[in-house]
């Protein structure tokens, strides 16, 4: 694993130290990582959407809105 050095706003620093001392996880070290990997899924959530948004409209069948397709997509994962 690949060892960084950062610097963090007192509040996030403050933050990482509450949810170690609430057990939320074993350091802040993991607490971060946790919170990059989340991000990259929400990306790769949102690139899905976009793509799926982008393939509808360029062909012509749906009659749905962006708004009303993504609230169809939304919904459908929110269950999952």
């Amino acid at each position: 694993m690949a060892r960084q050095s950062i610097t963090l706003a007192n509040q996030n620093d403050e933050w990482l130290k509450e949810q170690v001392a609430k057990e939320e996880f074993t350091s802040k070290s993991e607490a971060v990582n946790y919170l990059i990997q989340k991000a990259r899924r929400q990306e790769e959530y949102f690139d899905f959407v976009r793509n799926k948004i982008e393939k509808a409209e360029k062909s012509g069948h749906s009659t749905l809105s962006k708004e009303q397709l993504l609230e169809k997509i939304k919904s459908k994962y929110k269950n999952e």
